[in-house]
């Protein structure tokens, strides 16, 4: 006991500066941690503000409060008098090595922020990308989810999707179908053409503006290809082209006009010996 009272009497500056250390590294600590928080939350709402999703902006805002939190226990620790260069070194190698280790991961999130910032497409599109076809059900930070026409869910990493070609059939309010029907080359054309477009104008899904395009595209080896490209709504596409390919093909059989299809002629030629 003696010996504590002893040590305490002859270390009581050094303990009373140790002390007021400490007393300031945990100011600093609960100043920076509050400053931190207020730093994300102040960035997520201008985030906000801007129509940066939800999702990434929670994101952003988790990363500078990490990044700010990881700063003040720097600050901290080095009041203390420790030296706070071997652990910067440790956590910047530790950064480095899980950044090698994510860097996909990492790039799909930076291709999410690009998608959700230049949105060239949103939920509810119907779009193509890597190669898939569906409507968009959710951008997430490292991957889009796509539903197909099948009801399948395809999930694609946000680098593939900003790294390839991105076709949104939903932007514009009007579509051009397009239909090559090929009729024999016996059949009448005008009287083909003229069939064709009655069959379009009756469709009343049909737009009057900016018209109907009907015309002869192709000599084709065995068949006149004749080119019909009406516009729709972007809505009508599919159920339109289906009908007017089958409202096509019943009217060119009821006017006797033949739609021909790859035939192959077979000629054989026998020859028979007369035995002796």
């Amino acid at each position: 006991m003696e010996q504590i009272t002893s040590f305490l009497q002859n270390n009581q500056d050094m303990m009373i500066s140790y002390g007021i250390k400490v007393i300031v590294a945990i100011i600093i600590f609960i100043v920076g941690k509050s400053l931190s928080k207020m730093v994300s939350t102040t960035i997520t709402k201008l985030m906000a503000k801007r129509g940066v999703d939800t999702t990434v902006s929670s994101f952003v805002g988790s990363i500078i409060y990490g990044l700010a939190f990881a700063l003040t226990i720097i600050v901290a620790i080095g009041h203390l008098g420790f030296n706070t260069t071997s652990l910067v070194t440790i956590i910047g190698a530790a950064g480095l090595a899980v950044g090698l280790a994510l860097q996909g991961s990492l790039s799909n999130f930076a291709s999410g922020v690009l998608l959700i910032m230049f949105r060239p497409f949103k939920a509810g599109d119907f779009v193509e990308v890597s190669g898939v076809s569906g409507v968009v059900e959710e951008v997430l930070i490292f991957s889009t989810i796509l539903r197909t026409g099948d009801n399948k869910t395809v999930i694609i990493p946000n680098g593939g999707i900003t790294g390839g070609t991105i076709t949104n059939y939903s932007t514009k309010p009007t579509r051009r179908i397009d239909l090559v029907i090929g009729v024999s080359y016996d059949a009448n054309l005008a009287q083909a053409k003229e069939i064709l477009s009655k069959v379009v104008e009756a469709d009343d899904r049909v737009l009057p503006e900016p018209g109907v395009t009907i015309g002869v595209s192709e000599l084709a080896d065995c068949s006149v290809n004749i080119v019909v490209r009406p516009w729709v709504k972007s809505g009508d596409y599919w159920p339109t082209y289906f009908a007017l390919l089958e409202n096509i093909k019943v009217a060119l059989d009821e006017a006797g006009i033949e739609i021909p299809y790859p035939q192959m002629s077979v000629h054989v030629n026998k020859e028979e010996e007369n035995e002796e």
